[in-house]
């Protein structure tokens, strides 16, 4: 058998071939002594490539984009974004690359993107690097949603380019290599919009449809029915996060992805103690991304997805925007349909419970675990055992919590169910950062025994015991950074 290069990686150029319009045709900037961190092995497989072939330095130069295939195009790709409410119409790939798309033998379509590989024309005075420490902070927390099954984009490898980069003081640089079922956002359909060409903003509708939704293609009014499926995904999702206490950090329109994937993870945490308010993001000064804001946010991001559409979903303007309103107008429904139905596996309930009597149910439980700080993810893996008819944690001795323990053990939970859907094992603020500032200094051990425990977040294993835990006491407020 031939040995695999880079040549031989079939590494199509369809977004570029297709739009050229948000596609402007760029290099990564090559690493002067690229040195792979991270690779994630089972994703190799998954697309059909060669670990071993990926960890060679010809590998490497492949995951950095400075080897690559004849056929591939590598673009820096446009679009707009309401950032932090405020819209700004050229944002566009600064410090990223679509290398182009991969087919994994099943015959699925994936991106293959470079995020810190060098400044394109959208840098806006930036130096398009990323450093060590956010591109494995993406990789474990991308890898931790794949395990909670959320849809997300996938990191492939993290890359030390061997140069230094000047944030608040000199770091080590890397590139970090990621796949999605595509890198269409919010934020690409506002760019379209802007240029006002009607026939490029169809043309990217109908890449879209092609890509991610193919049943709306027959429907009556396609473009209407992109919006609802997209409209349907995005509820879900959100209502994926918020069972699990994720936080994203930064919704902005232009990270909103189309698929419904989660994409651009920067300053994401996952709670420890349960806060309605909770914010990690250092620039969310405002908490207009807080925990609680994510599922009206993503409806608002909806809403500015609506008004680009609105010039193919109906020719006369009232007819569309009355249209696009009521498709919208389903988003809250979607949200609480997978919401409630998180939460009565979460709680263990059959489907012989109700809607009506699941959503209050929850509603008071997460108000009491706000009102007492209680670590989210430890006390509904905690409750499993309640169920069972074991002890019951102690922080069920706090009065209201035992009386709503009580009315739901009345509902006979079943534990088997809650064990399935409540993880043992998230990437825990204090770990990801412990296991971070050593990886900056060179030590990887720890990185790779936390990405280790997180893939299998539902399995309690002997040993493991200092990864379920919340952050110690007198840990402080957890703040993160984006690291551009």
């Amino acid at each position: 058998m031939t040995a695999p290069t880079a040549a031989s990686i079939a590494l199509e150029g369809r977004f570029a071939r297709e739009l050229p319009e948000l596609a402007v045709p760029w290099r990564a900037e090559e690493p002067p002594a690229p040195q792979l961190l991270a690779l994630n092995e089972p994703l190799a497989t998954d697309l059909g490539l060669d670990a071993d072939f990926l960890r060679c330095a010809d590998g490497i130069a492949f995951l950095t984009g400075a080897a690559l295939p004849d056929t591939a195009t590598p673009v820096a790709q446009a679009y707009s974004g309401h950032q932090f409410g405020a819209f700004s119409p050229r944002l566009g790939d600064g410090r990223a690359l679509l290398l182009g798309e991969l087919t994994d033998p099943s015959g699925t379509l994936h991106d293959l993107h470079l995020k810190g590989s060098g400044p394109t024309p959208f840098a806006r005075a930036g130096d398009g690097r990323a450093v060590v420490g956010p591109m494995l902070r993406e990789f474990v927390i991308s890898e931790a949603t794949h395990a909670l099954r959320i849809p997300t984009t996938r990191s492939l490898a993290v890359v030390a380019t061997g140069r230094g980069v000047q944030r608040e003081s000199l770091l080590p640089g890397a590139v970090l290599a990621r796949t999605a079922s595509s890198h269409l956002r919010v934020g690409s359909f506002q760019f379209a919009a802007a240029t006002g060409d009607r026939e490029l903003l169809r043309r990217l509708a109908d890449h879209a449809i092609d890509r991610h939704y193919p049943d709306a293609a027959s429907a009556e009014h396609p473009h209407l029915a992109l919006f609802e499926a997209v409209v349907a995904a995005q509820a879900k999702l959100v209502a994926q996060w918020m069972l699990v206490g994720f936080v994203h950090g930064v919704m902005n329109t232009d990270n909103m992805a189309i698929s419904g994937e989660t994409i651009d993870f920067g300053p994401c945490a996952f709670v420890d103690a349960f806060d309605h308010a909770a914010v990690f993001s250092s620039i969310d000064h405002q908490g207009r991304y807080a925990y609680g804001n994510q599922p009206v946010i993503a409806e608002w991001n909806l809403a500015r997805f609506a008004e680009t559409l609105l010039p193919l979903i109906d020719d006369d303007a009232d007819r569309a925007v009355e249209r696009a309103t009521e498709a919208l107008g389903e988003y809250r429904a979607h949200y609480s349909a997978a919401w409630i139905s998180g939460m009565r596996m979460k709680l263990g309930l059959a489907a012989t419970v109700t809607d009506e009597a699941v959503a209050p149910l929850a509603t008071e439980l997460l108000n009491l675990l706000h009102e007492n700080r209680v670590d989210f993810t430890s006390f509904f893996r905690a409750l499993a055992g309640v169920a069972r008819g074991g002890d019951r944690p102690a922080v069920l001795e706090v009065e209201a919590l035992g009386e709503w323990a009580g009315r739901w053990l009345a509902l006979s939970p079943d534990a088997g169910v809650m064990d399935r859907v409540n993880p043992v094992y998230i990437p825990r603020n204090h770990l990801v950062e412990e296991a971070l500032a050593v990886a900056t200094a060179g030590e990887m051990r720890p990185f790779d025994a936390l990405v280790e425990v997180i893939r299998r977040p539902f399995d309690e294993r002997p040993g493991l015991e200092r990864y379920a835990v919340g952050a110690p006491d007198g840990s402080g407020p957890y703040m993160t950074f984006c690291g551009t």
